[in-house]
């Protein structure tokens, strides 16, 4: 089976568009990550300033370690929710690629079984049990990947899940940190 030059330059324009179109979202992920950056560090910035203030109002040793306590708390929560949207970037610029991915590999499959089907069209005489085995091991490979496809998507969401808790648990852990030094 050979490729026209028709169907080579249609399979070069969807390659390109799907680059393309991959490294706009790859960039549209570095925006995000440079407008989580900015936030941050403004904020960063006015809270070290207010901080400041506060720590030079301090009229005593307890008032010191009050204000001190007091900031632990919010800057766990903080720290956590800045884990959170770093997380959701990577993630969602991940899965974008992860479809393009299984988009391109499904494309390549069908090629692929087309070819196969091609070939056992015009194969000689006598042999149709290579081309069954040759057909079973193309169904057992697209099984196998799948299943790994199945298998990468349950460990992802059990990495996201196990994420989300050790995040809630340090930020809890802060707060009874927190609460246990103002008393």
């Amino acid at each position: 089976m050979a490729l026209t030059a028709d169907q080579i330059l249609a399979a070069q324009k969807a390659n390109l568009e799907t680059l393309f179109g991959l490294t706009t979202k790859a960039f549209e992920g570095v925006e995000k990550l440079v407008e989580l950056n900015v936030t941050a560090s403004k904020a960063a910035l006015t809270e070290a300033q207010s901080t400041a203030q506060a720590a030079l109002s301090v009229k005593d040793a307890q008032e010191l370690l009050t204000l001190q306590a007091s900031l632990f708390q919010p800057l766990a929560e903080k720290t956590a929710a800045y884990s959170r949207h770093l997380y959701d970037i990577a993630q969602g610029t991940g899965a974008e690629f992860s479809k393009a991915f299984e988009a391109k590999a499904a494309e390549a499959q069908q090629a692929f079984v087309g070819l196969v089907d091609s070939a056992s069209k015009n194969a000689p005489a006598g042999s149709e049990t290579a081309v069954a085995v040759l057909k079973s091991a193309v169904a057992a490979a697209n099984n196998a990947f799948e299943s790994v496809q199945k298998a990468v998507k349950q460990a992802s969401d059990v990495a996201e899940a196990n994420f989300n808790a050790v995040s809630t648990q340090a930020v809890a852990a802060a707060k009874t940190a927190t609460a246990s030094r103002k008393r």
